[in-house]
């Protein structure tokens, strides 16, 4: 404990070290913008994040106008200075690539010299919204050549080449961009020392707080018994732990996980049900008891539902304890609310699949949506969260807003690319491959490809 105390002042002592920096006034926008995007790639944004928007406040009124950067400078310098801008949310043009194209309108292979420059370039193509051809056209342009030249360089650049070509920093987890880059930027001579201290030693405390977390939920599970009392049930206490790492890692959101966590562990157990154990009158008993949420309907079901369906009305119950503690009892009927629905869905897909019914494609997404629990996920996400989320954000969330519709068409459509041939092996319901196929007579390797490309479009 003497330990963390001391770890958590010399974290203090670092943090007013990087105000000053982050604070002092300079000519130089880009260096000011590296050092963002350093604190960021280094994952202690989140104790800077007043500073990074002031400054990126005074950088977007003296260096953007009308949406387009005036600035002038290298394409590594560039693309950096856009991608950061996006990344904290600023409306910027795409148009100040246009400056690296030739005189036939591609981008020039000059371009290609400048190994830095163009995984800057590859990164910042990734900040691209729909309809956005000049970055479409810069993705292209530096997968390309980026693919074609990673063997002719030196192990370390190459190592980085292929690692930005798998994961690109928009789509990567926060915390294992944090681990790599750590590592990375250790090796870069131009390192600030500061930063680096200040990144191990963060890293490493928020990594014991996680720790703690998954042993206090572990402890939970293990209560459950589910080794012997779900033996069907696939054990992802870990899985799922990690998971909510990506939603937020930061040290105020410990409750946020901790009911997140429990939530992702229960509909995990109750996918297995749906999906490999239940017989569908089973699967009816289980579903009407949800519907009516009371512990009185647990008589009516098998022995081995009976304790998941305890389980979930005393999470609920956790749940609303906590938040009448906080005034903010409003949340529990959110909850109730999309977790009725995603258990719905899993037994219209049951019905799907006892009757051997392919539904049309329009028919699935309209269930599968609710069913890859998206919806249930992020109205649980804001639970935990504090004042923050008030309840006009619950029923933002409830409406199924086009964001968060989209985000639920794309976990469906990712989800059953990936895992299609595993849930036809073990006799799960049809997935969307198999719906595209058959409505359009199409191959899987056409429907995986017309998949795609709504996932693209979403």
């Amino acid at each position: 404990m003497e330990l963390d105390k001391n770890i958590e002042a010399k974290i203090e002592t670092l943090k007013d070290e990087v105000r000053k920096m982050l604070l002092t006034k300079t000519e130089n926008q880009l260096l000011k913008v590296k050092l963002i995007d350093s604190i960021c790639r280094l994952g202690f944004s989140y104790h800077f994040e007043h500073e990074i928007g002031e400054v990126m406040q005074h950088i977007l009124k003296n260096y953007v106008e009308n949406e387009e950067i005036i600035l002038e400078d290298n394409v590594c310098s560039i693309a950096m200075f856009f991608r950061v801008l996006r990344q904290q949310g600023f409306r910027v043009s795409s148009n100040v690539f246009t400056r690296y194209k030739d005189d036939q309108g591609n981008f020039n292979r000059k371009l290609t010299t400048n190994i830095e420059g163009m995984i800057s370039l590859y990164e910042a193509s990734h900040m691209m919204i729909h309809g956005e051809e000049i970055l479409e056209e810069a993705l292209a342009f530096t997968s390309t050549n980026l693919e074609s030249i990673a063997t002719q360089l030196s192990p370390f650049l190459a190592t980085q080449v292929k690692h930005t070509l798998k994961q690109a920093l928009h789509k990567n987890l926060p915390r294992l961009e944090a681990r790599r880059y750590i590592s990375i930027y250790e090796q870069d001579p131009s390192h600030i020392e500061i930063f680096l201290t200040l990144a191990k030693l963060d890293f490493n405390l928020l990594q014991t707080l996680h720790q703690k977390e998954l042993g206090n939920i572990c402890k939970w599970w293990n209560g459950l018994d589910v080794p012997r009392k779900f033996s069907f049930a696939r054990d992802r206490i870990v899985e799922c732990c990690f998971w909510i790492l990506a939603v937020y890692f930061e040290p105020q959101f410990s409750q946020a996980r901790k009911i997140m966590m429990k939530l992702i562990a229960i509909l995990s157990i109750i996918d297995d049900i749906y999906d490999a154990h239940g017989t569908i009158d089973e699967l009816e008993l289980f579903t009407k008891a949800i519907e009516r949420w009371d512990i009185k309907n647990l008589d009516n079901l098998p022995e081995y539902m009976k304790l998941i369906y305890r389980t979930i009305l005393e999470t609920s119950e956790e749940i609303e304890q906590d938040m009448t503690k906080e005034g903010r009892p409003f949340t529990l009927k959110y909850y109730i609310k999309e977790f009725k629905m995603v258990v719905q869905a899993y037994m219209t897909e049951a019905r799907w699949l006892n009757n051997n019914y392919v539904p049309t494609t329009e028919e699935y997404l309209n269930i599968s949506k609710i069913s890859c629990c998206i919806y249930l996920l992020v109205t649980c996400s804001y639970i935990g969260m504090g004042d923050t989320a008030t309840e006009n954000i619950f029923k933002w969330v409830s409406n199924k807003p086009k964001m968060v519709n989209a985000v639920a068409t794309h976990c469906r459509l990712m989800d059953d690319i990936v895992s299609s041939e595993f849930e036809h092996k073990r006799g799960h319901v049809c997935s969307l491959l198999d719906c595209i196929m058959k409505q359009n007579g199409m191959s899987k390797e056409v429907a995986i490809e017309e998949c795609r490309k709504r996932i693209e479009n979403t």
